[in-house]
Formats: structure tokens, C-alpha cells, sequence
């Protein structure tokens, strides 16, 4: 029987299963969760398996098989709830490194709303995770990370204006997270 999703070891598996094709998403995603280890700190002790195993599958929506509208965090949460992960889980995955603000330039808020999103240290930890990790696993503070996205996608592109406007949020959580980390 295989492990629960919202546990390190059953998430890390389920992304194994999809991630590895895709390469360096797939070696983004293992650092992104190594990270999540590191920044477990700045989370409730009972919310860390929680936290690792988001940060597993955050990316899992980029997986061809699992696509339906083309944008990762909707698409990865829609087959965590297929799977019958718990609704915490899928929303941590809905909402992660500011979801929000690229579901408004795809059109897609409404899709999106139908997860709540949290304001936690659990969710600004996720947020860290991502966005001090390369596309390849590189460690990046965060505005290196920041900045190596608006290179990767076009100016005017859905990723570029989003992560553009998403930047105090995003950057928001991760001071917060450094600081629970610190504290």
C-alpha cells in the first residue's frame, strides 16, 4: 500500500512517479523539498511532514499526463484531490509561490478560488522553498530567483507579469520565513 501524499515519504514517491522526464524540473523539485527540510523550523513541529510533502509535489502539475489547463499549481492540485489527498494538502499545491497573481493573467481566479488559500508560516515556508531554488536545484536567494525567472519568460509573458507583481508578496513571506527560521 503506499504511503499517505501529505507524509515526506508518499509524496516524494507520487512526485518520482511523474517528475523524472522532465528533468531539471525534476531536479528543482528535490531541491525544493531538501530546502522545505531546512526551512522546517519556521513551521509548527506538527505541520513539517506537511511541509516536505508539499514542497514534493508543489511542481507535480507540470507532469504532461496531469495537464488539463496548462497551469501546474491548478492541475496538480485538481489530481491531488483525484487521489484523494487531504484538501490541505491540494490547496498548499493550489496556491504555492503566489498562485494567484498567474491564474489573473491566464483567466483562471475562478478555478483557483474553489482552494482556499492560507496566510501561515506553513504556506510563506513553501513559498521560501521555491523561490530560493533554481529551475535546476541551484540555491538562490531570493532575488537571484526572482530575477532568473522575469530572464526565463518573455516581458508581457503570463510567468513575467505575474512573478513581477507577485514580487512583495512572495518576497513577504520568504523575510518571514527567514525570520522564524532566525527566531
Amino acid at each position: 500500500m503506499p504511503s499517505a501524499l501529505d507524509t515526506p515519504v508518499g509524496a516524494a514517491e507520487l512526485a518520482e512517479s511523474l517528475l523524472p522526464p522532465l528533468g531539471n524540473r525534476w531536479l528543482h523539485t528535490q531541491a525544493v523539498a531538501e530546502q522545505a527540510t531546512h526551512a522546517a523550523p519556521a513551521v509548527p513541529e506538527g505541520e513539517r511532514d506537511l511541509l516536505v510533502a508539499a514542497a514534493w509535489l508543489h511542481d507535480i502539475g507540470y507532469a504532461p499526463e496531469l495537464r488539463q489547463t496548462g497551469f501546474h499549481p491548478l492541475d496538480g492540485a485538481r489530481h491531488l484531490e483525484s487521489l484523494g489527498a487531504p484538501r490541505r494538502l491540494v490547496c498548499l499545491v493550489a496556491h504555492h509561490s503566489g498562485a494567484v497573481y498567474e491564474a489573473e493573467q491566464r483567466g483562471l481566479v475562478q478555478e483557483l478560488d474553489v482552494y482556499e488559500r492560507e496566510d501561515s508560516p506553513l504556506l510563506d515556508a513553501l513559498i521560501f522553498a521555491d523561490m530560493t531554488t533554481g529551475p535546476a536545484g541551484q540555491r538562490f536567494d531570493f532575488d537571484r530567483r526572482i530575477d532568473e525567472i522575469l530572464v526565463r519568460y518573455e516581458p508581457g509573458s503570463e510567468v513575467h507579469t505575474a512573478i513581477s507583481k507577485a514580487r512583495p508578496y512572495l518576497g513577504g513571506a520568504v523575510s518571514r520565513t527567514l525570520a522564524r527560521i532566525d527566531g
